[in-house]
């Protein structure tokens, strides 16, 4: 067989996709992948594990009126198999479970039709899934769906991510628990006895690991006799809930490899999906590549960046060959049945500049209706995202057809952007917006600020972690805020009195913690914390409503209460009340879901000369209670230089 052909072996309870480079090996009618040979490797799955943990499908559901994010572990087993496509070039397979009311209680209530492709003369294979919820079928809730590959342990030992997250990996063995010490989260743990001495006294936890959707792009593991590479390549980020800031797991220890669809990771219950009855949904998710490369090149003395070089260049093959023409389902739209749009943002903030500001990278995109800024828990349907050039303009094409409005967030201004018109795209449809113009939420000149606003804490303090609980990784690592523990550090910063910060003396990047969290005392417990904002004012207009504005990066089952000049004022001039389920200060992130609070700070509230701010984080539940701050800004009343009439662009 020439390495261009592709054949389909169908046995008894087994079907082989093989074109001469790979044979991928998939379980009938259950549609498991039980074994990837090649390249000298016999099985790249970990032939330890039972044919049904080795490369799968699965998800997690739960009944409606559930809350939370967990549920029943669902594994999607196949009942039937059909050959959809077979031929010298391509071969396509479908392994399809369909729901009916007997299942009730014991499956999701969904159709899936789970689909793998191999094409000629490609070292890999495409898998992709089309779900359906039927309209008369229960409501249920459906908080993941994935992907999941495991490695051979003896074998993917090196591990990359991106190209400064790469490193040789701790065994699955040290996990076990006479060879480590589980730490706050089961997730995390300290590895004290494990089989390579290199890594006594690091942390492992799967979360150190994770990434935003923007930049999840390629990952996966490095085998080093033979050099080979397993790499999980996603071309499109269209079918992934949450836009492109979502954060996601990537590989972690196993060596397991994921692609993940649908999770409420780094954002709580806010991005559960929730069908209702009487709800019909379908989705097709991916399809999304399996790229396996061998290291081919004589000149290089560096198999390890060799391979992941190239797995990144077949990364790019793969996003410009979106949307591929190859997949045979009729629910995935080729080119040729999808639309285009274009434009162009810029931003009037009359406080900044008199002329509208062109802003290069600015997030452009389509999501479903919905409220500004929703599309960051939208789940059921497709986003189609893109950034501004050095000019402001932005042009999307391939949007799957539908109904849509166009979303903005611009780094360096707060609040987000949406167009009120609903965009219904067609086959063929290419749209031009014209010149949009984004208004930032202001109503007087900035007195003062902390932080950028980016949506991220990554430009406040980020402490050195306790030497004790360290990954190698990230030391002196740009995302140093990966290491674990963090949080626990603000009390050994802060061991009596908490953060106080001056307006024009303190350096948000030096004395801006980058979480406000409990404080743990003496006996274990935690208590609430207050921060303090210290200003001047030169004078006060007794006339006039003066507005504080605190974007928040994340919250954790947090109360945000703001004060002013009165520590015990009650009520509060704000709260948040409880907010947040994102937990991303246990997992590492820098950012979960953003929040804008404005608020009016009545001219009685403030005095010429000093004046404070207490931000009191009340809940302490636990130690990764807490908020993450994006940028807080403090505005005066409006100036005569409000009143600028817009200018036509």
């Amino acid at each position: 067989m020439s390495a261009s052909s592709v054949q389909l072996q169908i046995q008894d309870h087994h079907v082989v996709m093989d074109n001469g480079l790979l044979q991928v090996t998939i379980s009938k009618p259950d549609g498991h992948v039980t074994r990837i040979q090649g390249y000298g490797i016999d099985n790249m799955l970990e032939v330890r594990n039972k044919e049904t943990n080795r490369g799968y499908w699965d998800l997690v559901w739960s009944e409606t009126g559930s809350t939370g994010t967990t549920g029943t572990d669902e594994l999607i087993k196949g009942s039937d198999f059909r050959v959809i496509v077979e031929n010298e070039e391509q071969v396509e397979i479908s392994f399809t479970r369909m729901w009916d009311i007997s299942l009730q209680g014991k499956l999701a209530p969904l159709n899936i039709d789970k689909r793998y492709i191999m094409l000629g003369n490609t070292s890999g294979f495409y898998s992709y899934a089309i779900y359906e919820h039927m309209g008369e079928w229960p409501a249920f809730n459906l908080p993941q769906t994935r992907m999941v590959f495991k490695l051979r342990k003896d074998k993917f030992q090196y591990m990359a991510v991106s190209d400064n997250r790469q490193r040789h990996m701790p065994l699955p063995d040290d996990r076990l628990p006479k060879r480590c010490k589980e730490l706050a989260f089961p997730e995390a743990v300290l590895l004290v006895n494990p089989i390579e001495p290199e890594f006594n006294g690091e942390v492992d936890d799967k979360y150190q690991y994770s990434c935003e959707n923007r930049n999840l792009k390629v990952h996966g593991w490095i085998c080093s006799d033979p050099a080979v590479g397993f790499w999980q390549i996603t071309p499109s980020n269209e079918f992934r809930s949450g836009g492109p800031l979502k954060q996601n797991l990537t590989s972690h220890v196993g060596p397991i490899t994921l692609a993940i669809f649908l999770s409420a990771h780094y954002g709580g219950e806010d991005l559960v999906l929730k069908l209702k009855q009487d709800e019909p949904w379908k989705k097709v998710l991916g399809p999304v590549f399996f790229y396996i490369n061998s290291f081919l090149d004589s000149d290089s003395d560096d198999p390890k960046a060799w391979l992941w070089e190239d797995a990144k260049q077949q990364t790019l093959n793969e996003s410009e060959s979106w949307p591929y023409s190859f997949p045979a389902s009729e629910d995935f739209p080729k080119w040729n049945q999808r639309g285009n749009i274009s434009g162009r943002l810029q931003v009037q903030d009359r406080y900044v500049s008199d002329d509208y500001i062109t802003v290069d990278g600015a997030y452009v995109g389509l999501a479903p209706p919905g409220d500004a800024g929703s599309w960051q828990t939208e789940c059921k349907g497709y986003q189609f995202w893109t950034t501004t050039d050095n000019d402001g303009f932005f042009s999307i094409g391939d949007i799957c057809v539908g109904d849509y409005n166009l979303y903005a967030f611009v780094p360096g201004f707060i609040g987000d952007y949406r167009n009120d018109v609903v965009l219904t795209i067609t086959e063929d449809s290419d749209i031009d917006m014209g010149a949009l113009v984004f208004e930032p939420i202001r109503d007087g000149p900035t007195l003062w600020e902390i932080g950028i606003p980016d949506r991220s804490a990554a430009e406040f303090y980020i402490p050195d972690p306790d030497p004790t609980y360290v990954n190698k990784l990230y030391v002196n690592h740009p995302d140093r805020f990966r290491q674990y523990g963090l949080w626990e550090r603000y009390s050994d910063l802060y061991p009596e009195g908490d953060l106080v910060y001056t307006v024009g003396v303190s350096d948000y990047k030096n004395d801006w913690f980058y979480a406000q969290v409990p404080r743990k005392k003496d006996d274990n417990s935690y208590e609430a914390t207050t921060w303090q904002i210290k200003f001047k004012l030169d004078s006060v207009d007794q006339n006039a409503t003066y507005k504080l504005r605190i974007a928040l990066a994340t919250a954790n089952v947090a109360e945000l209460q703001v004060r002013v000049n009165d520590e015990k004022a009650e009520p509060p001039l704000f709260t948040t009340g409880q907010i947040g389920h994102d937990n991303a200060i246990a997992r590492h992130g820098i950012h979960g879901l953003y929040r804008l609070y404005s608020m009016d700070v009545p001219a009685a509230n403030l005095a010429a000369g000093e004046n404070t701010i207490f931000l009191r984080q009340a809940t302490s539940s636990s130690a990764v209670a807490g908020v993450m701050y994006d940028y807080i800004r403090f505005e005066g009343p409006p100036s005569s230089n409000s009143n600028i009439e817009k200018k036509e662009i």
